[in-house]
């Protein structure tokens, strides 16, 4: 069974982020970036599934600028045997990544996709839906446990309300949620070998895929300060600006 692993790579959750001058985007210079959380762990249960001999590749593919080539490195010395580089200097939304993704998939055939479930910089957790319906795949999204054998996989999946656990047949497309695994520090020895590790990369021309965006972003800003609060002296005066000026009541 091979895996294939879609990445992106976002800017530091923990960075403190601004839009830039023009307002079309968020300031990302100086800021570092990571493997978008979602998707490290699916990284670490795509390397668990190949450790318990249930796999024999993982193979992860990121779709943007040389900067995604950092992240592509680590994931592999998570334990991701090679990867795959779409160049794209360009924002990508979810419709342009889910169709250069689908050409990735023809390319390698894998029996299993795990992705995360969003991206924490768009959120839009559209993804993994939008490859598994130009596929014509089985699709199990917000994954809590996997089980895979050769032809199919059981997929506990958060809910309103509780868990729900659903079989799909292989191939098919699995997106992760937070509390499938606690993903692994990429180890020094690992990330000597990554770099050793093959990179292949493609445009979206390679891929005869135009690169076209549904989704054009109007305006980034910041939003609003809070006004101070203050220290009211009475129940009397807390409901009167409560009716009058917050409109609560």
């Amino acid at each position: 069974m091979k895996i294939l692993v879609p990445i992106k790579s976002v800017l530091d959750y923990e960075a403190k982020i601004k839009p830039n001058s023009d307002g079309t985007a968020i300031e990302s210079e100086g800021i570092k970036k990571i493997v978008n959380p979602f998707d490290e762990i699916a990284v670490e249960e795509a390397v668990k599934i190949k450790e318990a001999g249930l796999a024999s590749e993982v193979v992860v593919v990121s779709i943007g600028s040389d900067d995604s080539i950092t992240q592509l490195r680590y994931a592999m010395a998570m334990g991701a045997d090679r990867a795959i580089h779409v160049k794209s200097d360009n924002i990508i939304d979810s419709h342009l990544a889910s169709k250069a993704l689908v050409e990735v998939y023809k390319k390698e055939e894998p029996k299993l996709i795990l992705m995360g479930k969003q991206a924490i910089d768009s959120d839009s957790g559209q993804t993994p839906q939008l490859i598994a319906a130009r596929l014509n795949l089985a699709n199990a999204s917000y994954a809590s446990k996997i089980e895979v054998n050769e032809t199919s996989a059981t997929v506990t999946r958060e809910v309103d309300g509780g868990l729900e656990t659903v079989k799909v047949n292989l191939p098919a497309v699995i997106s992760t949620d937070l509390r499938l695994n606690e993903p692994r520090y990429a180890p020094l020895p690992g990330i000597m070998k990554a770099k050793k590790k093959p990179l292949d990369t493609f445009t979206f021309q390679d891929l005869n895929v135009p690169e076209e965006n549904k989704v054009k972003t109007l305006k980034v800003y910041s939003p609003p300060e809070r006004s101070a609060g203050r220290i009211l002296n009475s129940v009397d005066e807390l409901v009167e600006a409560l009716k009058n000026e917050a409109k609560a009541i």
